[in-house]
């Protein structure tokens, strides 16, 4: 794996020299700029891992630098001020400008080395709460004690243990991306950044920015390949990218190397390339819409996630695990699933594989009442996912347009009174179908506005 870059800007030839001496006897790549304007060229060359900046400088102020840097942030390294006439106003407003750290001259090296190293985990804590920032407990390697993902597990931590390039396939919703992860955290490149790629998410037209970078009116974007350096790029869905875009990708994995979008000179990458598609990428080869070259470059170590039919005996782990997910991530109540529930959707055909499940659980908790998950419930939402899959292209399905509490409420109420009609107005059948309590059913349909048929 790549050590880490420090560009050190300094005026001070000595201080400068000094400086670098010492990080690079610490391990760390290190650039030297004299100047403000060194500094410019040197962060464009190559985006630095850290920036150790001073403030007073012949050409242009390292406040100024930071100002602009600030300006064109993209996933910004942590800056590091250094002065020998600093004042507190000059601190507060490096700080106020996004610096991480200010230090005084004459510099204390084991200070300086300290806060480096706290710039870098920062950094590193930073850019992985970027991709992990929607889920309260991000699972760490894919679930189940079955055969099938022991020996998913086993084949991934071997193939961790290379550096060669790896195509993950699998149907949609079986977790590539979780696997990608999974491979990455057993690698050497486990400290590095985990940089992943939509590449269906991204447009034609903006792929290459995306990827390759960009420089523009002196500003400077660093691309995807980039913000990989030194540790894992994920490229998920890999079939779905342009013709154009895969023979610049090609071109840039081939020569380890990026020119960005505007700009001439290359710059150089390490990086680990993980791809995944859900597609057959060999059909998509044979039929002139996946280059050739670029699967033989990618296909070095093939591994397939197994659908979720395929292991169904993991679905009761998977449930808990969901279950447990959205009561801390939404304050939704337990609900525990009963066994017959549990049988049934071991039964279930799970063509959304994973995904599904973890909607399913979603819905049940939102929308259900009731301690435990009864297996006519688990009926009545499988019926509703699939009416939402078959209507999946209208404009806005019932209810989705809503709020989260108004919608759930137009549901409670459309599902009580069809089961009141299916019941012939029997409150205690609605109750014991409903899974709740026939006090707490009368409160909820007062509630709801729901008229009961039977007299109580």
């Amino acid at each position: 794996m790549t050590a880490p870059h420090i560009l050190v800007v300094d005026d001070e030839p000595d201080i400068l020299e000094l400086v670098c001496e010492i990080l690079e006897d610490e391990g760390f790549r290190v650039t030297a700029a004299a100047n403000g304007e060194e500094a410019r060229m040197a962060r464009k060359n190559q985006r630095p891992d850290v920036v150790l900046l001073d403030i007073w400088m012949p050409d242009i102020d390292g406040i100024s630098l930071l100002k602009e840097w600030r300006e064109d942030a993209d996933n910004a390294p942590p800056v590091i001020m250094m002065s020998g006439h600093g004042t507190v106003e000059t601190a507060v407003e490096a700080t106020r400008l996004g610096a991480y750290d200010f230090l005084e001259k004459p510099l204390s090296l084991a200070k300086l080395l300290l806060t480096v190293r706290h710039a870098l985990d920062d950094y590193s804590l930073r850019r992985e709460n970027q991709s992990l920032r929607r889920h309260v407990r991000p699972l760490n390697q894919p679930l189940g004690k079955s055969p099938a993902m022991e020996a998913i597990r086993t084949q991934a931590r071997k193939i961790a243990q290379t550096e060669a390039w790896v195509m993950i396939s699998g149907e949609a919703g079986v977790g590539r991306k979780l696997l990608a992860r999974y491979i990455h955290e057993c690698s050497a490149r486990k400290d590095g950044p985990f940089v992943e790629v939509g590449t269906a998410s991204i447009s034609a037209e903006n792929a290459a920015r995306e990827l390759f970078g960009e420089e523009h009116g002196g500003k400077l974007h660093y691309g995807r390949l980039e913000q990989a350096h030194g540790g894992t790029l994920f490229l998920n869905e890999v079939a779905d990218m342009d013709l154009d875009t895969q023979a610049r990708l090609f071109s840039a994995l081939q020569s380890r190397s990026v020119v960005r979008v505007g700009g001439a000179s290359q710059v150089k990458i390490d990086v680990r390339v993980l791809a995944s598609t859900h597609k057959n990428i060999k059909q998509e080869v044979a039929q002139g819409r996946f280059r050739e070259d670029l699967f033989y470059q990618l296909h070095v170590l093939p591994i397939t996630v197994p659908p979720l039919r395929q292991h169904a005996e993991d679905i009761s782990e998977l449930l808990s695990y969901y279950v447990n997910v959205f009561v801390e991530q939404e304050s939704l109540s337990y609900r525990s699933f009963s066994v017959a529930a549990q049988n049934r959707l071991r039964h279930h055909a799970w063509p959304g594989n994973v995904r599904e499940l973890k909607n399913l659980v979603q819905r049940l908790l939102i929308l259900g009442s009731g301690e435990e998950i009864q297996q006519d419930e688990i009926d009545q939402c499988l019926g509703m996912m699939a009416t939402i899959e078959t209507t999946a292209n209208a404009d806005v399905l019932p209810g989705f347009d809503q709020p989260l509490r108004q919608a759930r409420e137009q549901f409670e109420k459309s599902y009580i009174e069809y089961h009141l009609g299916t019941s012939n107005g029997n409150i205690t059948q609605l109750a014991k179908t409903a899974g709740i309590e026939r006090t707490h059913l009368y409160r909820k349909m007062k509630a709801l506005g729901v008229n009961p048929k039977e007299d109580s």
